[in-house]
This record gives C-alpha cells, structure tokens and sequence, in this order.
C-alpha cells in the first residue's frame, strides 16, 4: 500500500539504521495488553489481528492489520500502556521503530509525515465507515463487507483476492454476531459462487451485489 506517493521502499530508506526487522511466526504476539507501549510497527508482509480483552475475560477481535498498515502508533502521544493484544494469524515480517525515531522522522522527512498522515486518515474513514456499518446493515452485509475489505477490494492496485485463513468465530465478532450466522452465511456465499475456499479463502468481486443491494431479505438475512 502507498500513500502520498511514499511506499515501503522509501520507508526502508530513510529508516536504515534507526529501526528492526522482525518476523514473526504464525500465533506470535508483537506485544500484549498491558505491556508498555514504545515502539511502532509497520507490516511489511504477513497477517495480524488486534483484541483486547475484557476485565471479565471476554476477548473481542477489533481489527485485522495487513500489509501497507501501521500498528501500535499511541505510544506516540507519550509513555502509555497497550490497551490490546496484537498478535499474527500467518508468518509476518514488520519494520518495528522506536517512539524517539518516529517522531523524529515525523518532524525532519516531510515524505515520510505526508505518509503516515495519509494512512491514519484513511484508517480514521474506514472506522467511522466500520461504525455505520454496525448501526445501519445487516449482519449479512456487514460480513460480506469486512470479507472484500480483507481482499483488498476497491483499493488502487490491489489484486489480493485469497484471504489469509480466519475463523468463523473470529468473524462473528467483529460483524458482531454468532458463529453459527456466519456459518450460515458463508455457505451460502460458496453456493452462490460469491466464496470458494480452494488454496485459502478466495473472495470474488461479485459478492459486491450483496453489499449494494438495498433489500438485505434478497439474500435471507431479516435481521442483526
């Protein structure tokens, strides 16, 4: 992913010698919830998710970062603990920068601010579009939704169509329903060739319809 015409190329270059490369196995954790929170990741492949976990134990998916995205940037606001868990759900390799090099960068590479501030708009969007979501679709067409954004659907020069593996239930929590709806779901999605699971999940473009058709009953979901 690239934004304001500075990709991970560029981010390489001016990080040489300042930051980490870490890769990660699949199940690692880059950090956990309540660890202290100093450095920065940048994903330069690979699949991770974001959960936080209640004080009464209930664990809650509330993000799925991929390659192109940032993770852990509230440390920049200054010393603070990590409120979530993030952990990977493939093999991953990340650019990890410290608290003191990223401010640094953001102060003195004008490319580099350009960039970062591009990205955190564009995840701010996708947040506020994620809440409406929530309050105005159907548990259908919200699961249909999250699917073409993990396919990377829409966006300029993506040609990801094979997801990373993920569980139902994992589904069911961030579209905010039960395994079993999604199970629902998901089968139907196969049968009506918008789905197929051949090397990976494979999500085709067509499962747009479901998205942008306005009669969600259309598709047998009549509620949340």
């Amino acid at each position: 992913m690239s934004h304001s015409g500075f990709g991970p190329a560029a981010l390489l270059s001016c990080t040489a010698g300042r930051a980490t490369l870490v890769v990660y196995k699949k199940g690692e954790a880059a950090f956990w919830q309540g660890d202290e929170a100093d450095d920065v990741f940048y994903i330069l492949d690979g699949n991770f998710k974001v959960a936080i976990l209640s004080a009464r134990g209930k664990e809650a998916v509330v993000a799925l970062p991929k390659k192109g995205d940032f993770f852990g940037e509230s440390c920049l606001r200054g010393p603070c603990r990590r409120t979530a868990t993030v952990s990977t759900m493939t093999r991953a390799k990340v650019l990890k920068i410290s608290r003191t090099t990223m401010v640094g960068l953001l102060r003195n590479e004008a490319g580099f601010s350009r960039f970062f501030t591009s990205y955190l708009l564009g995840r701010n969007a996708r947040v506020e579009s994620d809440l409406v979501d929530h309050l105005l679709n159907s548990s259908e067409r919200r699961l249909a939704r999250l699917l073409l954004l993990m396919a990377n659907y829409g966006q300029e020069g993506a040609t990801e169509s094979v997801i990373a593996n993920i569980s139902q239930e994992t589904l069911a929590e961030m579209i905010g329903t039960t395994r079993s709806r999604v199970s629902f779901f998901m089968n139907k999605f196969r049968k009506l060739g918008f789905v197929e699971y051949r090397g990976g999940l494979k999500i085709h473009s067509s499962l747009l319809k479901v998205v942008l058709h306005e009669d969600s009953a259309m598709w047998g979901d009549s509620s949340n």
